[in-house]
């Protein structure tokens, strides 16, 4: 495989999230139990009120598959956020992580979108199927170029420490942070502004594009993320550096780092003996 030729020190800004415990195991943790209500929620809202009266066709057949993926993702989420657990199985969990977002903000929002579609008297079961197959090859083009991308600033070694990669990331670390506030306000004052214009212009339909247009734009986001979360997961399983100590609070130390260092001072003693 590509990646084993890559060695720890190639891969040392994807640790930043854990370094700054913004994916530490108990924020993980946190994050799964939310995720409970989350996908239950999003359930309810693609399959009772998007899914309602759509000719999506085989919906029902595809409500049975997903209740019970999305059901075995709640289990898997709650056992998980259990700190016997996850300290023991912290690979395991960052991959229960990864299934549970990508349902969330992927699956979910497109699947809402086809079937909010469906709903539409003058479309038709073929033009409905063809739209859905665009969106999933779309969305294959875009996982690929993504990975294909990844491959190459790794290879360029532009995920090293001191690259111009971690000083974006480290900047970017404290600014989400500092601006998150800020952020949270201006999204829902600009939602509140197109729902208020819409409503008193009279916009309906322009207001389900922009919705159906985001949801979609969710499904090619998470995909566009998708390859930088299974590398994450890849180095979990490979370096001990990307995964927490026993205690679940501090993260193991760069195994390079520190042979770099025993390979110094043993130089430095024969020198001064």
């Amino acid at each position: 495989m590509f990646l084993n030729k890559l060695s720890e020190k190639d891969f040392v800004v994807l640790r930043g999230p854990f370094v700054s415990g913004r994916q530490n195991l108990n924020s993980i943790a946190g994050i799964l139990i939310l995720s409970i209500f989350l996908q239950a929620l999003m359930f309810f809202l693609t399959y009772v009120v998007a899914g309602d009266r759509s000719i999506f066709p085989h919906i029902d057949i595809l409500f049975h598959v997903h209740l019970y993926i999305t059901g075995g993702l709640c289990i898997l989420s709650l056992v998980y956020a259990i700190p016997f657990v996850f300290v023991r199985q912290q690979k395991l969990q960052y991959l229960i992580s990864i299934l549970v977002s990508q349902n969330i903000f992927g699956v979910f929002p497109l699947l809402m979108a086809l079937f909010y579609i469906g709903k539409n008297n003058a479309i038709t079961e073929g033009v409905l199927l063809n739209f859905t197959f665009t969106i999933l090859l779309l969305g294959l083009l875009v996982f690929i170029a993504t990975s294909i991308r990844f491959i190459i600033l790794l290879n360029k070694g532009a995920y090293r420490q001191g690259s111009k990669k971690d000083q974006l990331r480290t900047r970017a670390e404290a600014g989400i942070k500092s601006f998150m506030p800020m952020i949270i306000l201006a999204s829902v004052s600009l939602l509140y502004l197109i729902q208020f214009v819409v409503r008193n212009f009279g916009l309906e339909n322009i207001f389900d594009v922009v919705i159906l247009a985001i949801c979609i734009l969710l499904f090619l986001a998470m995909l566009f993320v998708l390859p930088e979360q299974l590398v994450i997961l890849y180095c979990k399983f490979r370096f001990e550096s990307f995964n927490f100590q026993v205690n679940g609070v501090y993260l193991n130390p760069l195994q390079e780092t520190e042979e770099t260092a025993g390979t110094k001072f043993k130089k430095n003693s024969n020198a001064n003996n």
